[in-house]
């Protein structure tokens, strides 16, 4: 039996994943254990690597190959959506360089180090030489990409397909004033609680026990997957059947790892319910950071926060931590729902969150532009804080450094963070809607809740575009009204 032309696209398209896959293995291990000296012999093997995959998804055996799987069409909707998606990133591939591609990450190595160092020291200064060079590759990319309206958009359209900066900002501006007022109550709200209402000595042994049992509860697979410890959280895929969580630990506040590893693992539990046998196709890969973040935020918020999820947990984890014993199930909640404004990104509360993704997603694009200069980042961004906030950072550490995604490239990525937000409350909501997920969410049993967003969400992978997704599962593209609900539910 003669192979098909889209199969032989396939077996090219997994064999990139071999590539990406083993970069991604290499990445894990400079973020959670390599040693300080060999990240410059690291930066330039993950940057053949990323050649190497380059030049196998521009070679003109692939393009052959698309050009031919094309021409055979199919009435298979599935490989319609994996030909659409191969030619949309053959294309944007191809207008760069193998060159730009090595030194964009060989760039990212550095830049996530010096970022490391600088943020130590709490000294933008150290890192914004990298920061200058990252902004210059994204600047080159986004022009060779092309865009219609400002550089972010070519930059917007690696991780949320099918949007443009226009789009976002008209949605980030339907909620703006809307949750400002939100936060501003809540915190009004949350006074009469004691900023120390939870603070105690929590063992981080206990804490790395509790978390792998929520974990597993939720339904990661721990067979398929670990946790381990970082400077910054974050989550990856490394193959069908290895995915990396990571967490970060604080003796005095258990819920700060707690909550890391809940937002890390719905990341996780997303790439483990991707089909498997469809790994390295579009078909098996998430559709959009917009989506993969609605999963994180969905339960670490919608779940991890809400009361069902505490009548459950709280008893153990005064099992684990005794004075827990002292605080009523009324008075944790409002330790936990506690609202402040406050530096830090991870560790905002619901309703302040998204005045940190406003201020980034305005730095971001006045950088991009040219109007502001990396020397005058620390600056601009004190003072945006400070009108968001109503107050300034004390420091690089807790204001312009905080977050790692500058420092490994990710220019354009931020915006996703409040998108996660608004597509996770309206899946929550069309969720339970089920009467059956509805019910067992209110027992603390999330398996069926999972088993929806299984079923809904992970196993089209990208095989619908993010609006048609959302469309398709909840009946209508994201609409903030379901967020501003549920914030309002929750703070108001």
């Amino acid at each position: 039996m003669s192979v098909s032309a889209y199969q032989s696209l396939c077996e090219l398209a997994r064999e990139r994943a071999l590539i990406s896959t083993t970069a991604s293995v290499l990445g894990w291990d400079q973020e959670t254990g390599l040693p300080p000296a060999a990240v410059s012999y690291r930066a330039s093997q993950l940057a053949w690597l990323s050649g190497k995959a380059h030049e196998l998804t521009t070679s003109d055996r692939w393009r052959a190959t698309l050009e031919a799987a094309e021409a055979e069409g199919s009435d298979d909707p599935v490989v319609a959506a994996n030909l659409r998606e191969f030619r949309h990133h053959f294309d944007r591939s191809a207008k760069l360089p193998r060159e730009l591609v090595e030194r964009d990450t060989e760039s990212s190595s550095h830049g996530k180090a010096a970022w490391v160092e600088a943020r130590k020291e709490s000294d933008f200064s150290r890192f914004a030489p990298s920061l200058n060079n990252l902004l210059d590759i994204a600047r080159e990319k986004a022009e060779l990409w092309g865009y219609d309206g400002e550089p972010y958009d070519a930059l917007l359209e690696e991780y949320e397909r099918g949007s443009d900066t226009a789009e976002v900002a008209n949605l980030f501006d339907r909620f703006r004033k809307p949750v400002a007022g939100i936060a501003r109550e809540a915190v009004e709200n949350s006074r009469s609680t004691p900023a120390d209402l939870l603070d105690a000595h929590y063992p981080i042994e206990g804490q790395k026990a509790l978390n792998r049992e929520i974990a597993e509860s939720l339904g990661f697979d721990f067979e398929a997957g670990r946790i381990d410890t970082v400077t910054h959280p974050f989550c990856t895929h490394l193959g069908p059947s290895d995915t990396r969580l990571t967490t970060r630990y604080e003796e005095r506040n258990f819920l700060s790892s707690l909550f890391g590893v809940m937002h890390e693992a719905g990341h996780g539990l997303y790439d483990q319910g991707l089909p498997g046998s469809e790994h390295g196709l579009p078909s098996g890969q998430a559709v959009s950071l917009g989506i993969h973040e609605s999963q994180s935020r969905l339960w670490e918020n919608h779940v991890g926060r809400a009361r069902p999820f505490w009548e459950k947990w709280l008893p153990r984890a005064a099992e684990i931590f005794p004075n827990l014993h002292t605080l009523s199930l009324d008075d944790f909640l409002r330790g936990v729902n506690r609202a402040n404004y406050s530096c830090i990104r991870v560790e905002a509360d619901e309703a302040t969150y998204d005045l940190h993704i406003l201020l980034r997603f305005s730095i971001e694009r006045h950088l991009l532009n040219r109007t502001l200069e990396v020397a005058d980042v620390p600056e601009a961004w004190n003072t945006e804080f400070e009108s968001l906030f109503g107050f300034r950072p004390p420091d690089d550490a807790n204001g312009c450094l905080q977050d790692i995604h500058w420092s490994m490239g990710g220019l354009g990525y931020f915006s996703t963070y409040s998108i996660g937000n608004l597509n996770a409350a309206q899946l929550h909501a069309a969720a339970i809607r089920d009467e059956e997920v509805a019910s067992a969410c209110t027992r603390a049993d999330y398996l069926p809740l999972l088993k929806w967003m299984q079923d809904k969400v992970h196993a089209t992978g990208s095989t619908l575009l993010p609006q048609d997704l959302m469309e398709s599962v909840t009946g209508e593209r994201t609409n903030p009204e379901h967020y501003l609900t549920h914030l309002r539910t929750r703070f108001c």
